[in-house]
């Protein structure tokens, strides 16, 4: 007998559909419900997140303001702000979908698989990354090699499109001011990273390139870095502001081959 090997569902590869109308903001069609979709953010509370510096919801440096979950600019580093927010249930196979407003020169971040012991000392846990970043703007987009910390990047490891064709990276930002919209899928081993529909990269966590990278970053020497089981979703108050809204996620169910 064969033995048994999981592989990706169809639905991996294809980029799932979204609009940018503040109409609809928040909520989910009947057809994403069918589809296993909940809202991490119903546009009017923060049920579901909580400080990872804190006891429950952090009371400075986020906001709820007009269907929208603001993290607010704060003087100094983000030490100093109401610190990170994740969700209090984690995830193994997912597919996280959300939309976010950069202010001019922000930074910040989508966070998963980060390391649980880590979670609630000061400073920003350390974990995969989804950058979000005014690339124009802000310096750390010419930091790191070849681009790896420009926005939709994994961040300080993998630059976003550097494979795609020059059209096309013109197409992966909207401009400052106007709605993005990021998507982490995670089926197994396998991640990718979309922005505004396009995917920008992808990558096996575990596997010895991925661990190659890792060993020639800042995170080197982090055992086990981004490889733990399951996760909470993390944003990132880096003291600038960032807003975000249609924050959903659905868990993905791995397939297998008949022996």
């Amino acid at each position: 007998m064969k033995p048994v090997t999981l592989i990706l569902a169809a639905a991996l590869m294809l980029p799932s559909s979204f609009s940018f109308a503040s109409e609809t903001a928040n909520t989910l069609s009947e057809q994403e419900q069918k589809d296993g979709w909940v809202l991490l953010f119903d546009g009017s509370t923060t049920d579901g997140w909580t400080g990872t510096r804190t006891e429950g919801f952090p009371e400075i440096g986020w906001v709820v303001e007009n269907g929208e979950l603001v993290v607010l600019p704060a003087p100094g580093d983000a030490n100093h702000s109401g610190g990170d927010i994740i969700t209090t249930q984690e995830y193994k196979n997912f597919e996280l979908s959300l939309e976010f407003k950069l202010a001019e020169g922000s930074n910040s971040g989508i966070k998963y698989f980060m390391d649980p012991n880590l979670l609630k000392e000061k400073g920003s846990a350390l974990g995969l990354e989804y950058s979000i970043l005014d690339d124009a703007a802000h310096p750390d987009a010419k930091q790191g090699v070849a681009g790896n910390r420009t926005q939709g990047s994994l961040y300080d490891l993998i630059p976003a499109g550097i494979t795609l064709e020059p059209e096309k990276i013109k197409q992966m930002n909207k401009p400052i001011g106007e709605w993005n919209q990021a998507r982490i899928v995670v089926k197994g081993g396998n991640v990718q990273h979309w922005l505004n529909g396009i995917r920008v990269l992808d990558f096996k966590r575990g596997s010895p390139s991925f661990r190659a990278l890792v060993a020639n970053s800042k995170y080197a020497g982090k055992e086990n870095f981004g490889e733990w089981k399951s996760t909470p979703i993390l944003l990132q108050d880096h003291g600038d502001r960032v807003a975000f809204r249609n924050v959903k996620i659905r868990k993905l169910e791995m397939t297998r081959k008949k022996p």
